[in-house]
């Protein structure tokens, strides 16, 4: 008997993408390994040019997805808690990037007022919630009780045991209600965020970010994590799932939180079509003279 060749598998060239279908949502791409923002062979230029060939792509389903959103009468709640300088500005920076701020917002609650720390504590946050075709993405929530709150001693232990038994029911109601509840963790290393925290206070225009309480954070990261982990634990619930979002390489995590994030909702391609633009008739323009330029304040050319 001959010897019988053995088929060898065919390995997939670096970088390149096949699609997949998912259950729910648009197609979106499923990464062969290694990703070119992984691999190290991967030159920093065509890093970069696939980012941003990526990024463009999934920007086109973002507006697919909130057309679909606003068709429905949607209302979607995205939070995104973490760390400080966990990466959480940078994915919303993106995700809202390409879309229509009528119909999207960010919210970033400060500091509650006296007034509203005698409120009911999820009060503040319910008069942000989105209406009929919204979505609202909460640069951190009322997840602050279990994080930032519970950590520093900004409320007391009975606070924070009311807060874990609340919240869950809270989330149900809103969900009974309508509303889509999508919940992102982005994780960070002590190494990464130390090197983010140089780089605010470096740059002028990102000191506005790093706080004293910033600071007094690098102190508590283990009553940080400890804290993270119980409230994973009593509120990853069926209704509002907690997602984890390693955000070490800023890149890679906005790609995959937005391309994650399609895949949650059933959307349909109802964007409007392109539209062909007829040729302009002319003016009739009796009657109009335009004013003289010397009377109008310009700005000064100086570029």
């Amino acid at each position: 008997m001959g010897k019988q060749k053995k088929s060898k598998a065919k390995k997939p060239a670096s970088g390149k993408i096949k699609k997949t279908k998912l259950k729910l949502g648009a197609e979106v791409p499923e990464m062969l390994k290694p990703s070119p923002l992984s691999d190290p062979k991967v030159k920093k230029k065509a890093r970069n040019k696939f980012y941003a060939r990526e990024l463009r792509r999934l920007h086109i389903e973002l507006v697919k997805l909130q057309e679909w959103v606003k068709s429905e009468g949607r209302k979607v709640v995205l939070l995104f808690e973490g760390r400080d300088a966990a990466g959480k500005g940078g994915v919303i920076k993106r995700i809202i990037e390409p879309l229509n701020p009528r119909a999207c917002r960010v919210v970033a609650l400060g500091t509650p007022t006296e007034r509203q720390k005698t409120q009911w504590y999820f009060q503040r946050y319910v008069a942000e919630l989105p209406a009929a075709g919204e979505m609202t993405l909460f640069d951190r929530s009322w997840y602050n009780r279990a994080g930032v709150e519970r950590v520093m001693g900004f409320c007391t232990e009975a606070e924070y045991w009311e807060f874990v038994r609340s919240c869950p029911a809270y989330e149900r109601m809103l969900v009974r209600s309508g509303i889509t509840i999508v919940k992102y963790w982005f994780s960070v290393s002590d190494k990464e965020q130390e090197a983010r925290f140089k780089s605010r206070v470096e740059d002028p225009t990102k000191r506005w970010k790093l706080s004293p309480m910033d600071v007094e954070s690098r102190n508590r990261w283990q009553a940080y994590s400890r804290a993270k982990d119980d409230m994973l634990v009593h509120t990853d619930i069926d209704h509002a799932r907690w997602y984890v979002v390693n955000s070490d390489d800023k890149k890679r995590a906005h790609l995959n939180c937005i391309a994650h994030l399609l895949t949650l909702l059933p959307y349909k391609d109802v964007a409007p079509k392109k539209m062909v633009l007829p040729k302009r008739k002319p003016e009739l323009r009796e009657g109009y003279a335009r004013p003289p330029l010397e009377i109008q304040n310009f700005v000064p050319e100086i570029y």
